[in-house]
């Protein structure tokens, strides 16, 4: 089974590629994905109390997947940003392949985006805050971009301070 310490950790190379388009030829091995991101993503919020989402590439699978679990688990396929706002807010951003460690940076508040869901149909999505922002650092996952890429300046860092299990 699919744990927190198959998540690729910083300082990996693959975690810096460029991940490319999902195509209908990668739809047999969709579920098998799905079922490793949401397996590893419920291993971090055991261990470290975090975790909303997660890229392929944290698992060294290099397609343009984001899978969320909200309050709802949601599959973003391919996703593409429509607009994003010019309005940014500051936040401590954190990331399951530098569990203890908090970057400050800057998001766009507002995003538009348009996505393949699990059934290869068309979405669209308006999301703001928290939901942006996650949205946006999955995003950066899928461009070989991490969270300290963005940090604010050299300050922007910290480690978290740790209830961990285990």
């Amino acid at each position: 089974m699919i744990n927190a310490d198959d998540i690729l950790l910083i300082g990996n190379p693959k975690l810096n590629e460029l991940c490319t388009p999902l195509t209908e030829a990668d739809l047999p091995k969709l579920n098998e994905w799905i079922a490793g991101l949401h397996s590893a993503m419920e291993d971090i919020r055991k261990k470290y109390n975090f975790g909303r989402g997660i890229a392929a590439p944290q698992l060294g699978i290099m397609k343009r997947l984001i899978y969320l679990n909200l309050d709802k688990p949601y599959v973003i396929i391919n996703p593409e940003f429509i607009s994003k706002s010019d309005e940014m807010f500051t936040l401590w951003d954190d990331c399951m392949s530098f569990p203890n460690l908090l970057v400050k940076l800057e998001r766009h508040k507002k995003i538009h985006f348009k996505y393949l869901d699990e059934n290869w149909n068309e979405q669209e999505w308006i999301a703001e805050d928290a939901i942006s922002e996650l949205i946006q650092h999955e995003y950066d996952h899928l461009d070989g971009i991490l969270a300290t890429e963005r940090a604010i300046d050299s300050k922007s860092f910290k480690w978290r301070i740790l209830n961990a299990r285990h």
